[in-house]
């Protein structure tokens, strides 16, 4: 029953498994698609495939240590894989943005077609939830594993002999990523449950990110302990992750917090919003 606080995990894997396939075999997401993978084709032909004379350039070594102590990218320069080095500055801070356009209808899409409570008798609003969160957290998933591969063809191509190496970097690049975007997905989950579509959702997540931080810099500024407040931004630790300069479970740590802050939110203003 809908009304049953048992999760049934075939529920939420058909739940999830609908976002992928609203993504990858409707016209609206093979339109999105094919913006994506120009996107990166551009990418992969330049930053990434010229990433090898760029990081080993003299000017570009002398400004990453300029700037090392402010986001301590120097680290990445000791990667034998160039062209991960430079897939993992971009995707970081390309994919989060993406993550919050892609995931921007998760639910508002169906309250305003009706169906939403439609969907709520045959499935508990934590499934509804939780479901269309993994399965957008799937569909990121399934672009990156997307990229990397293609990145490591860029590699083998140049070097052959880095392929092994290449392939366990490209492993922990995705598993780290993936947790990195989870509060971006978490945090337009709990925008979804208020806000009246998709675009208006597009709108609070900027002003989430630009008015928060400026009021959190206001506070801060006031009184310092209040710099803490940072937290309960997505990506607040971007800057020193770029660098690999953050502990494994810092890194880990802080993301999977906040997506099951921003989860629990969500459920309790889900649970008593009308549908």
């Amino acid at each position: 029953m809908a009304t049953s606080s048992i999760i049934n995990i075939g529920r939420l894997t058909q739940i999830a498994g609908f976002e992928l396939v609203r993504m990858f075999l409707t016209k609206r997401g093979l339109i999105a698609m094919a913006a994506f993978a120009l996107v990166w084709l551009l990418i992969l032909r330049y930053p990434i495939g010229q990433a090898v004379s760029i990081i080993s350039a003299p000017n570009f070594e002398q400004m990453v240590r300029d700037i090392s102590g402010t986001i301590g990218l120097s680290k990445l320069l000791d990667w034998p894989e160039s062209e991960f080095a430079m897939y993992w500055l971009v995707a970081l801070y390309s994919f989060p943005l993406f993550a919050l356009f892609i995931s921007s209808d998760q639910t508002v899409g169906d309250r305003e077609r009706g169906t939403l409570r439609f969907i709520s008798l045959r499935a508990t609003r934590f499934e509804i939830l939780f479901g269309r969160f993994l399965g957008q957290l799937g569909v990121l998933a399934c672009l990156l594993a997307i990229t990397l591969v293609a990145t490591l063809g860029v590699l083998g191509y140049r070097d052959p002999s880095l392929l092994m190496g290449g392939f366990t970097r490209a492993l922990s690049i995705f598993i780290v990523m993936v947790i990195v975007l989870s509060p971006f997905v978490a945090l337009m989950c709990l925008i979804n449950t208020f806000a009246r579509s998709s675009r208006l959702a597009i709108v609070l997540a900027i002003l989430y990110f630009a008015g928060g931080g400026i009021v959190v810099g206001i506070l801060a500024w006031q009184v310092p302990a209040l710099n803490a407040l940072d937290y309960i931004f997505p990506g607040v630790n971007s800057e020193l992750l770029a660098g690999q300069n953050l502990p494994l479970l810092s890194a880990l740590g802080v993301p999977l917090i906040q997506s099951a802050v921003f989860i629990v939110i969500a459920h309790k203003i889900f649970t008593r919003s009308s549908l």
